[in-house]
């Protein structure tokens, strides 16, 4: 008993680990490192938008808000119970058809700039439209060492990877604060960043802005790792003397048997 208590206890004498954010703000008040003021969603190739649009005689913008009838585009867009909103896949093209208007290119645009161009095509025949143009299938996974790992969906186009972490519960005490890792995927190619939760310089980092799909994954801290390969040693330890005390008592019921005998 002794040795197993000796044992628990070097398998947790590593370090606490740091749990402040942005441990470098030593001023009481200051200004935090400029992020980028003018970040805007970029939409990607099989995004599913929602196009709205309207104007103050609702019958002039009836012809852009009914389903494609061209066969060579059908299956591009979902009527949804509205008339006025359909939702709309951009192709691996970047792509989106749309009614009267058809074919126009998408992706790289922002949901803003791509309403403009659109308004500017119907403004051709109706007077004063409204278009608005939102992205309907922004997600992000968040795994690891959070209290709530999940996939979310977002219902805003600037949503940072301090919103994903505290939608997901916040860090766990085991989670790596310093080296949170982000898989991001653009243009069919993946990549990855690594950002430390403690440096204020966080708020310059273009990952600090999620796109869609991004991944964040917060990896466990060496205290963790290591109860973790004490556990697995204390199980199979505890396995290993449970098999011996089983045959020990088998060879004693034996030998009892025999002396019986």
């Amino acid at each position: 008993m002794a040795v197993a208590l000796v044992c628990a206890s070097c398998g947790t004498t590593k370090e606490a680990p740091k749990l402040p954010y942005f441990q470098n703000l030593k001023e009481a008040d200051g200004a935090l490192p400029e992020n980028v003021s003018n970040y805007k969603i970029r939409i990607q190739p099989d995004d599913e938008l929602i196009v709205t649009i309207t104007s103050a005689v609702p019958e002039a913008t009836a012809m852009y808000n009914v389903p494609l009838g061209n066969p060579s585009t059908r299956g591009n867009v979902n009527v949804t119970s509205s008339p006025r909103m359909q939702t709309h896949i951009v192709d691996r093209n970047g792509i989106i058809h749309l009614p009267v208007i058809g074919a126009m290119k998408a992706a790289g645009m922002s949901t803003d700039e791509l309403a403009e161009v659109i308004k500017s095509r119907v403004a051709e025949q109706v007077k004063d439209p409204y278009v608005r143009v939102e992205l309907l299938n922004f997600t992000v996974n968040v795994m690891g060492e959070v209290k709530s790992p999940q996939r979310m969906a977002v219902n805003k186009e600037r949503f940072s990877v301090l919103d994903a972490l505290a939608a997901a519960g916040d860090l766990t005490e085991y989670g790596k604060r310093d080296n949170v890792l982000v898989i991001r995927t653009e243009n069919g190619k993946s990549t990855y960043h690594r950002i430390n939760l403690t440096d204020g310089s966080l708020y310059a980092s273009p990952y600090f802005y999620l796109q869609q799909n991004d991944v964040v994954y917060v990896e466990p801290n060496d205290i963790k790792v290591d109860n973790s390969k004490y556990n697995q040693f204390s199980a199979f330890k505890l396995s290993q003397m449970s098999l011996i005390v089983s045959a020990a008592s088998v060879i004693a019921s034996l030998v009892i048997a025999l002396a019986v005998k």
